[in-house]
């Protein structure tokens, strides 16, 4: 086995093929930075001269300084019955300013006829006239043998030939791809051993997920001896996606004890992983290992009690190695012990088995047998605790509100105008204001009514908004949940409403969210004293 493995990042060309992803050069800027920070060791920037934004970062990253990745260039072995001097795209290679260069070949002889309209031979001296001429321009070259598995189980006698032609050329290494996504592990593993002893080049893996192996099959070939592998952030790429690096890391370093990078490094994982979705304007998945928000949550009440007494119970690595942090899910499948870990989050000391604990673990069940669900609306959870507490301030109490809902047949669209009547310390507001919709108008009458008492409500948006009909079979007459999610632009956080009047539960989890923002900002300001006096 490798004990220094390299990792090849190749979200910014393979990654950007997948569906509904698309990078503008500025993207794929700022993505490079944050990979060098990473500490990958080779950055795939793109194909120069395949479509303006990948010339066109190339150009700009001229002005970039890497500290701890290599920027490489994407592109293909010269075309037939030319030369790498007059092939352009060989020629871009050369421009592209990267100090090293992946070019990617043909070695299945089926594409090779079927695709190129080449002869065998023909493609081994394409191969080989590549590799020769940008090794003399002083390129670092890595020779991706493209279909490789595939061809080595059709005809491994040209696979052999592929590779011997990039390394007696002075390919610096070959990488091994299954593009295709249809190899099991114990193939892999088996194929990369017996090339490995066959060639002195370093070896590497490249693997699609069409099967969802991707991530085993690297590993396995890690395991046979190679000491590269490639993938993408997230796994994104054409099809079912590449190998995910964001889970392929951490099995190295963590499960496998290998030199990839340094835990502090390892800790910006989850940072990254959900940066590169922002980018992408993806939302991340919960479930994703090792650094979605489920990750390390914990929801029945036998595991939290044994988290809580020592992680490595349901846990199989420490959350913060990667960048993540332990959760505990309150619902109706929690028990005691998920109450009192839940409000140690918040601060707050509970004690198995206590009349605070139990009081508030029966006003869960009972909310969630009348539908509200708290895995998504933490902020409401944490509110109803203070209420089950005793100590929840009340900043407003709600009067009534009343929203008409309008449009004629003149109109371009509809017109929302919410009326509303609140109390606070400082005096009553009887408000209304106009909105694109119900819930935006109403949305706007709290913050008119209470934003010239608490100007810190102006910071408030709403991020997303999520409508569930419960199941109940009442058809237009079953109720709904709502789930807003909030942010201050330094926090984020998820209220809850429910009732079989939609406007109803919205304006209960927009309440819940402008009150848990007071709150926050309170306690918040409570801690900056209490500082200052120590």
């Amino acid at each position: 086995m490798a004990a220094k493995i390299k990792i090849y990042d190749t979200t910014l060309r393979d990654g950007s093929q997948g569906e509904d992803v698309s990078f503008s050069v500025a993207d794929k800027i700022r993505i490079a930075q944050r990979l060098d920070e990473m500490g990958v060791h080779y950055i795939e920037g793109g194909w120069p001269g395949a479509n303006p934004k990948d010339t066109q970062f190339f150009k700009e990253a001229q002005a970039l300084e890497f500290k701890n990745s290599i920027l490489t260039a994407f592109g293909a072995t010269r075309k037939k019955a030319t030369t790498p001097a007059r092939d352009l795209q060989v020629q871009n290679l050369v421009k592209s300013g990267a100090p090293a260069v992946a070019v990617v070949g043909k070695t299945w002889d089926f594409h090779v006829t079927e695709v190129l309209g080449a002869t065998l031979s023909e493609n081994l001296g394409m191969i080989s006239d590549t590799v020769d001429y940008l090794k003399q321009r002083g390129k670092e070259v890595l020779f991706d043998a493209e279909h490789f598995f595939d061809s080595w189980r059709h005809d491994r006698t040209y696979a052999e030939e592929v590779i011997y032609a990039a390394a007696n050329a002075g390919a610096d290494g070959v990488c091994l791809c299954d593009t295709n996504g249809g190899s099991l592990p114990a193939y892999i593993a088996e194929t990369v051993e017996t090339v490995k002893g066959m060639v002195d080049v370093p070896l590497g893996i490249h693997c699609h997920n069409d099967c969802g192996l991707a991530v085993a099959n690297s590993l396995a070939a890690v395991e046979a001896g190679v000491s590269m592998v490639q993938g993408t952030i997230n796994g994104l790429g054409e099809r079912a996606g590449n190998a995910d690096l964001i889970v392929i890391i951490p099995n190295l370093v963590i499960k496998m004890g290998l030199n990839v990078m340094s835990a502090a490094r390892l800790r910006k994982l989850r940072e990254i992983s959900h940066f590169v979705y922002e980018i992408a304007l993806i939302a991340p998945p919960t479930h994703q290992p090792y650094v979605g928000d489920s990750a390390f949550a914990h929801k029945g009440g036998q595991h939290a009690d044994a988290v809580r007494k020592n992680p490595r119970t349901y846990e199989h690595v420490d959350p913060d190695q990667v960048g993540n942090r332990r959760r505990f899910i309150i619902s109706d499948l929690s028990g005691a012990a998920s109450i009192v870990l839940k409000a140690e989050e918040y601060g707050h000391e509970l004690a198995k088995g206590k009349e605070d604990a139990k009081l508030l673990l029966e006003q869960v069940k009972l909310l969630e047998e009348k539908g509200y669900q708290f895995e998504g609306a933490e902020a409401s959870y944490e509110l109803l605790m203070q209420e089950a507490l005793g100590s929840r301030k009340r900043f407003f109490d709600f009067k009534g509100f009343r929203v008409i809902d309008e449009r004629r047949p003149d109109d371009q669209q509809a017109a929302a105008e919410a009326t509303i009547m609140i109390e606070t310390p400082h005096g009553e507001a009887h408000t209304a204001a106009l909105g694109v919709g119900p819930v935006n108008a109403l949305d706007n009458a709290i913050k008119k009514a209470l934003g010239r008492f608490y100007k810190n409500l102006n910071e408030v948006r709403l991020t997303d908004y999520k409508v569930r009909v419960l199941p109940a079979g009442l058809a237009t007459e079953s109720k709904v949940r709502v789930l807003i999610e909030s942010t201050d632009g330094k926090d984020s956080w998820g209220t809850v409403g429910v009732s079989d009047n939609i406007i109803e539960a919205s304006w209960q989890a927009l309440i819940d969210s402008i009150d848990y923002k007071l709150y926050k900002d309170e306690k918040e300001s409570k801690r900056r004293k209490a500082r200052k006096r120590r």
